[in-house]
């Protein structure tokens, strides 16, 4: 036993648990920060005229059962207040959705084509990070679940170690 009194199988599992409380503790955090940054952002969102100039379907290796998720990409330019920009945002929210299927991920950019014009959607607090789709993602509720997932796990688990001592 240390002499702080905490551990009983050594440091590394009180440690540990402690740790992974932390990572849960700040991924629910910043899922419920970035929910309610996205919330915001529509809400207050006002419409610019847009140009397109990507739009692509990458892949990513990790998420799904298959092991390989999609997500819909884009780079589009626009104007607010006399001022250029350019932004890569399908979504308000700063965690992109990811899909099963490219055709899921396709079907989200799906009236979009590039050299062609579109509306875009910005909140005037932050001009530069427009997005195409006025709707909020779930993805940082997705976050904020695994995080508390995280907390309870570490949260219990340090408990167990402290009282077992």
């Amino acid at each position: 036993m240390g002499n702080d009194g905490l551990s009983i199988n050594g440091p590394s599992t009180l440690r540990g648990a402690a740790i992974m409380l932390v990572i849960g503790l700040v991924a629910t955090g910043y899922g419920v920060y970035d929910y309610t940054q996205q919330s915001d952002a529509v809400a207050d969102a006002v419409e610019v005229n847009a140009e397109i100039a990507e739009l692509d379907v990458e892949s990513t290796s990790a998420g799904s059962s298959t092991g390989v998720d999609y997500r819909p990409t884009v780079r589009f330019t626009y104007e607010y207040e006399e001022t250029s920009y350019t932004s890569t945002n399908v979504f308000p929210s700063t965690i992109s959705p990811n899909y099963d299927t490219e055709s899921e991920a396709r079907s989200v950019i799906d009236g979009y084509s590039v050299n062609e014009s579109a509306t875009a959607y910005l909140d005037p607090a932050n001009p530069g990070a427009a997005f195409l789709k006025q709707d909020t993602s779930n993805a940082p509720l997705i976050v904020v679940a695994i995080g508390l997932f995280f907390v309870l796990v570490g949260g219990a688990s340090a408990m167990k170690r402290y009282r077992s001592r």
